[in-house]
C-alpha cells in the first residue's frame, strides 16, 4: 500500500462562531429575506433594497443604488458610500469586512470575496481578509477580487479580471491577473 500525505481531513474544520458576527438565527433570516423580499423587487425599488440591507446592519450611504439580484453574505460586514451601484449578480462574499467608497461602481457579475482557506494546515482553516474599494473606483463585470485587496482611488478594473493584489489609484487594470495598463 502506497503511503499518501494527508493534505486535507475536513473533520478537522471548525467554524468559529464568532465568524458571522451574528447569531445563525440572524443570519438564517437575512437569507430569506435576501431571496424572498429583495431579489423580486422591481428594478425601480432602490429605496426597498436599501431598507433591508440597513435594518440587517449594512451601513449605506445616501443614493446608494443595488439592483436586485445582488447579494451580500454578511451585511453588517459592509460598508457603501454615497452614490454607488451594485450592479445585479454582484455578489459581496463578506466573512470579512467590505468597505466602498463613494461614487464607486461593482458592474453585474463581479464577485468580492473577504474569504478563503488555509490549504496548508490538515485543518483548511478560514481565513478572511478585508477588501476596500476607494472612491471613484470602477470594478467592471465579472471581475474576481480577492481577500485583502484594496482598489485605489478612480482605478478602473477590466471587465473579467482576476483581481489578486492592491491596484494603483487612477490607472487602469486588466487581466489574469490584472496588472495595471495604463493612466485613466
Amino acid at each position: 500500500m502506497i503511503n499518501q500525505t494527508p493534505y486535507m481531513d475536513l473533520s478537522l474544520f471548525k467554524m468559529e462562531g464568532s465568524l458571522r458576527g451574528k447569531s445563525a438565527f440572524v443570519v438564517q433570516v437575512w437569507w430569506l429575506v435576501q431571496d424572498w423580499l429583495i431579489r423580486p423587487s422591481p428594478q425601480f425599488m432602490y429605496g426597498w433594497r436599501r431598507f433591508w440591507w440597513r435594518l440587517f446592519g449594512a451601513t449605506l450611504g445616501n443614493d446608494v443604488l443595488i439592483r436586485p439580484t445582488a447579494r451580500v453574505t454578511y451585511p453588517w460586514k459592509v460598508t457603501i458610500g454615497a452614490r454607488c451601484w451594485i450592479g445585479d449578480g454582484a455578489e459581496l462574499y463578506s466573512l470579512g469586512p467590505i468597505e466602498i467608497g463613494d461614487d464607486a461602481v461593482v458592474s453585474q457579475g463581479v464577485y468580492l470575496c473577504t474569504g478563503t482557506h488555509d490549504y496548508s494546515e490538515q485543518s483548511f482553516s478560514l481565513v478572511t481578509r478585508p477588501i476596500r474599494i476607494e472612491d471613484q473606483a470602477w470594478i467592471a463585470a465579472g471581475s474576481f477580487v480577492a481577500p485583502g485587496v484594496t482598489i485605489g482611488r478612480g482605478a478602473v478594473i477590466g471587465a473579467r479580471s482576476l483581481v489578486l493584489e492592491d491596484m494603483p489609484a487612477g490607472m487602469v487594470c486588466a487581466g489574469h491577473p490584472a496588472k495595471p495598463v495604463k493612466k485613466r
